[in-house]
């Protein structure tokens, strides 16, 4: 299957400059991505875009992983209706380490170079920024974004000139890669678009070279009609200490039926053969769930290793069982009257006391598969304490 065959069954097509998706099989560009440093871990929203990578990388094509450093000590503007808090120089450097070890983990056996745009940005002077590159570049044209819009139009609640010059340092990053690495395609989501296209214009306008944009779509959860990657708790995150490596399983495991082709084209490394195997034994008995089954347990190994995706397996088998899983995550409490909402948080099953007031009031919460609506409960060893549908912890 060719790149461009491939980016249309797994259902990464969307906005491109390519005229043809076909000129993808032509020439093998280098190209890069980047993910800002905004937080200590990407979710599984930046996990789609870096299983469209991979798919790049398979076919022959040079990756150049990015890591905003720069970016993020000012924060993307896209998408936000009022300004970011900025974040430290030691939290950014976390961070920085953080996803630079996501990146590892995920493209694990593909050759890639990672860079921080930081150490291009560090020494520019702010004169010779604006000289040589903000000359060039259209006011009308940044004022247009429909994220300048929203901030700056009646109801909006203004943008920061930082936060107005992303783009530009961003569009800046694509010129730089061009120039030291011969970057000619920039791939992203499609919330990045904007900004991406920037660095188009300034390649084409400073080096009268043709440079390329291709983006993936938004994931849709068909079932709820919204943006895929928030369970009952929040966000999905893939670092192990803020979505434990239990509850990631369970958000894959929980996913609709209407949903779970797309997300094994999406999030699986599975070809074709394996998945259409897949499908159609999971339509003959839907009840089995072998489709969530094998997406929880591929992305789960994907993200976390095979040896983390066994033991959780084993925890999910054992759950109802009595046992207690290495995996399996546990709260420890005394027995006798406990107060349910301080449990949820303590647990980890709810984010904050809002949200397991919220879950509670819904009739979300069980203890021992037994609903419960009041906020006293009575719990003792081995209890098993549930949020949403699949969302669990031992007591111990």
């Amino acid at each position: 299957m060719k790149l461009s065959e491939e980016l249309k069954w797994r259902g990464f097509v969307n906005q491109t400059t390519f005229k043809d998706l076909k000129d993808l099989d032509a020439t093998k560009h280098t190209f890069y991505w980047g993910v800002d440093p905004s937080a200590d871990s990407m979710q599984v929203g930046n996990l789609a875009a870096a299983m469209m990578v991979r798919r790049f990388i398979d076919h022959g094509y040079k990756a150049i992983l990015l890591i905003g450093g720069a970016t993020g000590m000012i924060g993307d503007p896209d998408g936000k209706t009022e300004e970011r808090n900025l974040l430290t120089l030691s939290q950014i450097a976390k961070n920085k380490a953080n996803i630079a070890a996501q990146y590892r983990q995920i493209f694990a056996d593909k050759p890639f170079k990672i860079v921080d745009n930081y150490d291009w940005f560090k020494g520019i002077g702010y004169l010779n920024f604006l000289r040589d590159i903000g000359k060039h570049t259209s006011m009308t044209q940044m004022l247009d974004r429909d994220f300048v819009q929203n901030r700056i139009g009646k109801g909006g609640k203004g943008i920061s000139y930082a936060e107005f010059s992303y783009s530009l340092i961003q569009g800046y990053d694509f010129l730089h890669l061009f120039r030291k690495f011969g970057v000619s395609l920039q791939v992203c989501g499609a919330d990045q678009w904007g900004n991406s296209v920037t660095g188009v214009d300034l390649i084409r306008k400073l080096e009268a070279e043709q440079a390329h944009v291709y983006s993936c779509p938004l994931v849709i959860n068909k079932t709820t009609g919204k943006k895929f990657g928030k369970s009952e708790a929040g966000a999905v995150w893939l670092d192990s200490k803020k979505t434990s490596i239990f509850d990631f399983y369970q958000f894959w495991l929980g996913a609709g039926d209407a949903d779970v082709e797309d997300y094994l084209k999406i999030f699986t490394l599975l070809d074709k053969n394996h998945i259409d195997l897949v499908m159609n034994k999971f339509k003959k008995i839907p009840a089995e769930r072998l489709a969530q089954k094998t997406l929880a347990y591929e992305v789960t190994k994907l993200v976390h290793g095979k040896k983390q995706a066994d033991k959780v397996v084993e925890a999910t088998a054992e759950l109802f069982s009595g046992e207690i899983s290495e995996a399996t995550p546990t709260v420890s409490v005394p027995t006798g009257s406990q107060d349910v909402i301080d449990l949820l948080v303590k647990s980890g099953l709810a984010e904050s006391k809002t949200v397991a007031r919220r879950l509670l009031a819904q009739g979300g919460i069980k203890l021992n598969q037994k609903k419960i609506d009041s906020q006293q409960i009575q719990v003792t060893k081995g209890d098993l304490l549930q949020a949403g549908k699949r969302r669990f912890v031992k007591i111990i």
